[in-house]
């Protein structure tokens, strides 16, 4: 049966062809659709009412349709006629619906062959098919057959091979309907691998843009990091150089403390001298002023001295805030850094245990130099009044400044000194400034 048989309706919903398959008839379903009130044969000329039941096994769709097909077609492209099946009403949910359809006459099959209802959905499937049936006029020799005995016996013939037909029929509906089943559960288990696969491909690509985005950002953070070290050891041989030139400050500082010393220990000779001078004849009062003019000169040396230190202190002093400046913002973006990436914090640890820097030492006050003319004791020589506005004692603290008798022994002087001073535990240094001895010792654990 091929397209010479089909025949298109004529209907108010659709002139299109119905879809159809090559697909040959061991791979249809004819359970999941059920016809009923089939009859043994219809009379030309007038319509004909296909009843049938949905099945919970079933959706129908719209491009769904029922066609009638002469016994022995192999695919649905050898449908006779067709009708597209109505959509059931909403809200049936998994019970079995009926539906019916109505072939007009013009369409219907002229000749006395055997024909059949198939349900067929939008894939060209078969879903389900009837029992067969004719189209014939009902005659008297319907109600009435007298017949020979050679005709009765070929229509029992007939009747035999029609039983037999319709039991091959029934047991192949039985096996198509387990292949149905069988076919439906491969089917199901196909779509949920499909659904895994596709989840897995849609989890893989999820992962593999993320790993690349990693991979970027990781880049970038190490291209930041070498930056970031480089910089950082920039500023380590900076805070270096400049340790090196406090040290060196520091130095010359001791030196102009050591020469003070000398100065101080002439100034002492030179009040011995004044003492036994004292006692002398009224006509060395000129030596002992050339003795206090020479006195008054080393003063006036020395505090030029060091103002000198001094202000080459502060300078040293607005260089290394600079420097503490920028490290500080080195810091501050290393920190940075640090939070958006940890594995670069265990590369950065060592530049991390850096503190910020303190201003360097303060200078000791200079000890202010006695009045030019002025004795300790006074001129023994110039009258009960010449003593009156001396000084008791050159010996004044240089941290504190107070001030000690002549006849304090030295080592009570030097102990007093020796307690303003903070001793280095890693080399012989003292410093009198509580926050220069902790930048003199975070030097050390620099080194």
């Amino acid at each position: 049966m091929g397209a010479e048989l089909s025949q298109t309706p004529t209907m108010d919903d659709s002139c299109d062809d119905p879809p159809t398959s090559a697909v040959l008839l061991d791979s249809c379903h004819f359970s999941q659709v059920l016809f009923n009130d089939v009859e043994k044969f219809y009379v030309p000329g007038g319509d004909v009412t296909c009843h049938y039941t949905l099945t919970q096994n079933i959706t129908a769709r719209g491009k769904d349709w029922v066609g009638i097909f002469r016994v022995g077609w192999k695919t649905t492209r050898e449908y006779y006629t067709f009708m597209w099946a109505p959509l059931p009403a909403a809200g049936h949910g998994d019970t079995a619906v009926q539906q019916k359809i109505q072939f007009k006459a013009y369409y219907l099959p002229k000749d006395d062959e055997y024909y059949q209802f198939c349900y067929v959905d939008q894939d060209g499937m078969v879903r389900g098919a009837s029992v067969p049936f004719q189209f014939r006029a009902e005659t008297e020799d319907d109600i009435l057959v007298v017949t020979t005995q050679g005709e009765v016996e070929e229509i029992e013939l007939q009747n035999k091979n029609l039983r037999q037909e319709n039991e091959e029929l029934k047991a192949s509906c039985a096996n198509l309907q387990q292949q149905n089943l069988e076919l439906q559960e491969e089917l199901k288990k196909t779509q949920e691998l499909q659904k895994s696969l596709e989840s897995f491909r849609s989890s893989t690509e999820k992962l593999e843009l993320e790993l690349n985005s990693l991979k970027m950002e990781n880049k970038h953070l190490k291209e930041q990091g070498d930056c970031t070290g480089a910089e950082l050891q920039q500023l380590k041989e900076q805070l270096q150089n400049v340790t090196s030139e406090k040290e060196r400050l520091e130095n010359r500082l001791r030196t102009a403390l050591d020469h003070m010393d000398q100065l101080q220990s002439q100034v002492l000779n030179y009040e011995k001298e004044v003492e036994n001078l004292s006692h002398v004849d009224q006509d060395k009062t000129e030596q002992l002023e050339t003795l206090k003019e020479e006195n008054q000169q080393l003063r006036l040396s020395t505090a030029q001295q060091q103002h000198d230190l001094m202000k080459e202190l502060e300078e040293q002093k607005h260089l290394f805030q600079v420097l503490k400046a920028e490290k500080d913002e080195a810091d501050e973006e290393s920190q940075k850094l640090r939070a958006e990436n940890s594995a670069l914090l265990r590369h950065l640890s060592q530049a991390t245990e850096l503190s910020p820097l303190s201003a360097p030492p303060r200078a000791p006050a200079a000890t202010p130099a006695p009045g030019a003319g002025d004795l300790l004791f006074g001129n023994p020589y110039s009258g009960g009044n010449l003593g009156a506005g001396v000084e008791a004692s050159l010996r004044v603290c240089p941290l504190c400044g107070e001030p000690f008798p002549g006849d304090v022994e030295s080592s009570q002087y030097e102990a007093h000194v020796r307690s303003h001073l903070l001793d280095c535990p890693m080399c012989t240094e003292s410093f009198e400034n509580k926050q220069v001895y902790e930048d003199h010792l975070l030097c050390h654990r620099l080194e």
